[in-house]
């Protein structure tokens, strides 16, 4: 157990039966009335936010997340497998366990994923991940004075907004958090 003060952004709560991570607080103290923390939190199952009013030194579940890392082996059609880097076992988790961040994996990728209770909760990917670009069009010479992009469909299937400088067979650099390209990357 915890209280209010150690509520920070990325700590993970038990709050009604239901497990969400903190995106932000704020320690309001208004006139004379008692002081209060304002949580902003996502819940790790369904992902809606919610806000939430805690009085100040009030009790808090922190829980801890038990993390692994895993390789990504392949898509079954249904779900994703993963391979334990320690042990080998395998491990098969559904593709809403990574949302949005499924539309970057590719095989042989590191994945962190998170447990609580034994049960996985969420994957990680690292922050970029570098693919490989296999469609796109050609660019226009002289085009580039006003920071024109185009549709780049990448190895996983993903199209991303590139520079017209990108050609099909570059490797990019790509946000896995906004899904925007960063910069062109050595192969």
């Amino acid at each position: 157990m915890g209280t209010t003060s150690d509520l920070k952004p990325g700590v993970i709560i038990k709050f009604n039966n239901e497990l969400y991570t903190v995106l932000s607080v704020e320690h309001r103290t208004p006139g004379n009335l008692r002081a209060f923390y304002q949580v902003k939190m996502r819940n790790l199952k369904n992902f809606r936010i919610l806000e939430n009013r805690f009085r100040s030194g009030e009790e808090v579940e922190v829980v801890r997340l038990d993390s692994r890392e895993y390789q990504y082996l392949y898509h079954d059609g249904e779900s994703l497998v993963f391979m334990d880097n320690q042990t080998y076992d395998q491990v098969t988790l559904n593709d809403e366990v990574l949302g949005k961040q499924v539309d970057f994996l590719k095989e042989g990728e590191t994945v962190r994923i998170l447990y609580h209770d034994s049960t996985p909760l969420m994957a990680e990917l690292p922050p970029h991940v570098i693919l490989k670009v296999v469609t796109t069009m050609p660019g226009f010479k002289g085009d580039t004075v006003n920071m024109a992009t185009k549709p780049a469909t990448l190895e996983t299937g993903y199209v991303v907004e590139v520079p017209l400088f990108i050609k099909e067979g570059d490797a990019v650099k790509i946000d896995t958090r906004s899904g925007q390209y960063i910069e062109r990357a050595k192969a």
